[in-house]
């Protein structure tokens, strides 16, 4: 358990947040399955991350870590097996905390020529697994949940011929769709998949910078689509992984919120399918500003935040639309924290989605915040936020949710007493030196 004091002074400084945790995970998967080696600068080395690296390192992959980070950043040289060069592994293949892992390596192994079994914690046999399956299966892959629940663990029966499919998504899904897309690269024929909004499109840019014909389109099917003509062999390069937003987000907030404070966030990824939370702020006020943008495979730009009183429309309410939430869905727990803190009524709309992450987060936002003193709740599918009360010390349950914890160690900074974290060691899921780089302001 960890306690935590409001600070008396402003935030000042600059840092570099860990590298994207999306871009991480695809980095070793797709360089795997590529010929020849990839050196990946930045990748993070959180556990999610890592239970990626162990279960391609379990099918034959040659991973290594360099002794010598590149330019003090991390730096990771796969050695690609090709599509058709994974081996069998050795047991079952434990993805620990991680959807990513799970979900993305299931469109995977379900065109291997071997079976296999992918489980993972106490988390992860609880979410939902058939928004990958029914698709996965209707290509002709053979995916079942070993009890029955449409969870992990799933047993995958190998040597299946793939077919493309025209996909559907129902709700805009990165982790769907790069199942589906990782599949069909096996596929015969094309793979399209459709989509209400945009999702991160992480899968799409990686797939192509490695060889892969693939892209985005606009389609009589809805707004968004992703089509994949198989057929190409993926060859290794170098990738360059840029700060995770949803890693930064956290230090825009305590910027913003923090009276007289400016920080500098370096390097970090500003993907227009994930930087959503970047787009909402600026309407309601927030003083950043992008320096230095480059855009090398990845967009990314340094992030500078000075302190700023938020706000809604004229009418004081400011309501985040449907299809915005796909691009900031990681970042809507500090989000709320902000929202909390404006000169507003706060609405967020489709707000399902987050509680099938880590935690039920709809119930945590709404459990802390209003043990802060927050006036929040859910109506009609969304959540509701009256901002402008002070927030207080509580007792804060994250319910072993890495982004819980970091969002309430963030509020801690403004509320009055004492803030107490049940369980900070979560953070290392996705941000080791989470608490370092707060001390370091």
């Amino acid at each position: 358990m960890l306690s935590l004091s409001p600070i008396n002074r402003p935030l000042k400084g600059d840092l570099f947040v860990p590298g994207d945790k999306s871009i991480s995970h695809r980095s070793v998967m797709i360089s795997s399955l590529a010929q020849g080696s990839s050196q990946i600068t930045g990748f993070l080395e959180g556990a999610d991350c890592l239970s990626t690296i162990a279960c391609f390192r379990q099918m034959g992959v040659q991973i290594e870590k360099s002794s010598r980070p590149v330019n003090g950043v991390p730096t990771i040289t796969v050695h690609g097996v090709g599509l058709h060069g994974l081996r069998e592994p050795y047991g079952t293949l434990y993805t620990g905390n991680s959807g990513t892992t799970t979900r993305l390596m299931a469109g995977i192994l379900s065109a291997q020529p071997f079976n296999s079994t992918i489980t993972g914690d106490s988390s992860i046999v609880k979410r939902p697994m058939e928004r990958v399956m029914k698709p996965l299966n209707s290509m002709g892959a053979s995916i079942e949940s070993v009890r029955g629940t449409g969870t992990c663990p799933l047993r995958i029966e190998g040597g299946k011929s793939l077919h493309g499919i025209n996909w559907r998504n129902e709700v805009a899904s990165a982790q769907t769709k790069s199942a589906i897309l990782l599949a069909g690269l096996y596929a015969h024929g094309d793979t399209v998949v459709h989509e209400p909004a945009f999702s991160r499109n992480h899968t799409e840019i990686m797939l192509r910078a490695f060889g892969a014909d693939i892209h985005n389109d606009v389609t009589r099917y809805g707004p968004a689509a992703a089509v994949l003509h198989p057929g190409m062999p993926l060859f290794g390069r170098s990738i360059n992984v840029p700060g995770d937003i949803s890693s930064a987000a956290y230090f825009i907030a305590a910027g913003l919120m923090v009276p007289d404070s400016e920080i500098l966030i370096r390097n970090v990824g500003i993907n227009p399918t994930r930087a959503g939370i970047l787009a909402v702020l600026n309407q309601m006020g927030a003083n950043i500003t992008l320096l230095n943008e480059n855009n090398e495979v990845e967009p990314k730009a340094d992030i500078l935040v000075k302190s700023s009183s938020l706000h809604g429309a004229p009418n004081k309410t400011f309501e985040i639309s449907d299809k915005l939430i796909p691009t900031m869905i990681d970042e809507i727990p500090i989000f709320a924290v902000l929202a909390a803190t404006a000169d507003c009524k706060t609405i967020i709309n489709n707000i399902s989605e987050l509680r099938v992450k880590e935690s039920d987060r709809v119930s945590g936002i709404i459990e802390n915040l209003s043990a802060m003193g927050a006036d929040c709740y859910e109506e009609n599918g969304a959540l509701i936020i009256n901002g402008g009360k002070p927030l207080h010390g509580a007792n804060i349950k994250c319910y072993d949710d890495h982004r819980m914890a970091m969002t309430f160690a963030i509020a801690s900074l403004i509320a009055e007493g004492t803030t107490t974290i049940d369980n900070e060691e979560c953070v290392n899921i996705s941000y080791p030196t989470f608490f370092n780089d707060l001390r370091s302001l």
